[in-house]
């Protein structure tokens, strides 16, 4: 059997570091095993859904490098769950309810106050046909239920075990209790259609062979399958990994706003690094960066996925970028720094990498390198020696190799009696202006000897 798997947002706002994780494994299993890999824009939900958020969706995932091998919108499919609904109520399945919303508010706090469960007591079904014609004549438009298979009310269709089972990739042997709730809304009053019953037709009608999201769909879960079998096909294998929280436990959806995938791209978080934090926290691996994600796929497995909840710390997601940068090959990268005006190919790029948290950071270093800045002097004996004692020119790979680098530095010490940090902290501030950064050794032949020479002796250069 050939693995296809969905992503299915809904356009009702951007990706976030939440919704962004089904996106990755779904994708990791499809790309493991050979498989394809369905984008699904879920928008039939028309006062939320707009064309802005499903664009941006679009943008963040090419962005992010989750290509697709099929797209489709529910928007489009509306006349195919219109059929799929007409085959329910013909199979006695889809049934015509009217209560309002207040009747039915009204009816769940006295089922509580008796002590009963708030579930939907089909009283619908009760109603004759001349019932249901008056209830028409007065303008009410009902809104259709999908009638639960359930041989714990005594109203049941048919007989059937109470319990929907299914064994969990993540989680193993799964079920829910179907006796303890209620039939769910398909179609609304104005006939549109609820995402439990549009995913499923769509799941069912692409050849879904695995649904790979969240636990909180656990119970959703239940209700698909027996749907999926009212409409006659085989239900796809499911798991369901844990939601992600915040470092100290608490729940992170008070923050997604703050942790929007445009928002993560804006403040230079590599694409690479969200990925490779989304396939691993959580999991038995660990969080590693990975440049190409074809790595990641190869290592994927639903096996490692914990069941314990992923802790998202912000953090922990700056520091894996800047690892990421740190083995960025310059191929990578050079167009982007090219955009940047940071020039001077991949020496420059290799001697800074190890120094920067964005790919940002680099224009800054570029300055230093190669802009006029003014020196900061200490030490004026060491710096005049360090800037007597320049090699000449041309300098060639040795001339500043570890072994070049430790005879000029000894030469110096020699000339002045400094060393340790009374030698080195002078020679920085001096050439770069800053107590810290990349190698001298590797800015050195970037800056040249004349500028070397003009920056020790004090001059801006």
């Amino acid at each position: 059997m050939s693995v296809a798997v969905r992503f299915a947002p809904s356009p009702t706002g951007r990706l976030h570091v939440g919704n962004i994780r089904p996106a990755v494994l779904n994708w990791l299993f499809a790309r493991r095993a050979g498989g394809t890999f369905l984008l699904r824009l879920d928008d039939t939900d028309r006062e939320r859904s707009t064309t802005a958020f499903a664009d941006g969706i679009v943008e963040d995932m090419r962005w992010l490098g989750l290509g697709w091998d099929r797209f489709l919108r529910q928007s489009d499919r509306l006349d195919r769950y219109a059929a799929a609904a007409e085959r329910l109520k013909a199979s006695g399945r889809l049934y015509p309810c009217f209560e309002s919303a207040d009747e039915l508010d009204r009816r769940r706090k006295r089922q509580l106050a008796r002590g009963l469960p708030p579930i939907y007591d089909r009283a619908a079904l009760r109603l004759t046909e001349a019932e249901r014609a008056r209830l028409a004549a007065e303008g009410r438009t009902p809104h259709w239920r999908f009638r639960l298979a359930n041989t714990s009310r005594a109203d049941d269709l048919e007989p059937r075990p109470t319990q929907v089972a299914w064994d969990d990739l993540i989680r193993g042997p799964q079920t829910v209790d179907a006796g303890s709730l209620s039939d769910p809304v398909l179609v609304r009053e104005d006939g549109t259609f609820l995402y439990t019953f549009t995913s499923v037709v769509d799941d069912a009608e692409t050849g879904i062979t695995h649904i790979i999201r969240g636990e909180d769909h656990v119970t959703n879960t239940g209700v698909q399958i027996q749907i999926l079998e009212a409409l006659g096909a085989a239900p796809p294998r499911f798991a369901h990994h844990s939601l992600l929280v915040a470092a100290d436990g608490s729940a992170l959806s008070k923050r997604l706003g703050a942790l929007s995938i445009q928002g993560l791209r804006e403040k230079g978080i590599e694409p690479e690094a969200i990925v490779s934090h989304a396939a691993l926290v959580g999991t038995s691996d660990a969080i590693e960066p990975h440049v190409e994600l074809a790595g990641l796929a190869g290592g994927f497995d639903l096996a490692k996925v914990s069941r314990a909840p992923g802790r998202f710390d912000e953090k922990d997601l700056v520091a894996l970028n800047a690892r990421l940068l740190h083995m960025m090959p310059f191929g990578k990268v050079a167009a982007r720094l090219s955009a940047q005006g940071v020039g001077n190919g991949e020496a420059f790029w290799l001697a800074v990498r190890g120094n920067l948290a964005v790919l940002a950071d680099a224009r800054r270093w570029h300055d230093i390198v190669f802009a006029p800045i003014a020196p900061r002097i200490e030490s004026p004996e060491v710096l005049r020696a360090a800037a007597d004692l320049l090699p000449d020119e041309p300098w060639t790979a040795e001339t500043w190799s570890p072994a070049g680098w430790s005879a000029y530095t000894s030469a110096v010490k020699a000339a002045t009696g400094a060393s340790g940090r009374a030698l080195f902290h002078p020679l920085r501030l001096a050439l770069t202006g800053e107590e810290k950064g990349p190698e001298l050794r590797v800015l050195l032949p970037l800056m040249g000897r004349e500028r070397a020479a003009q920056r020790l002796r004090g001059a801006p250069a």
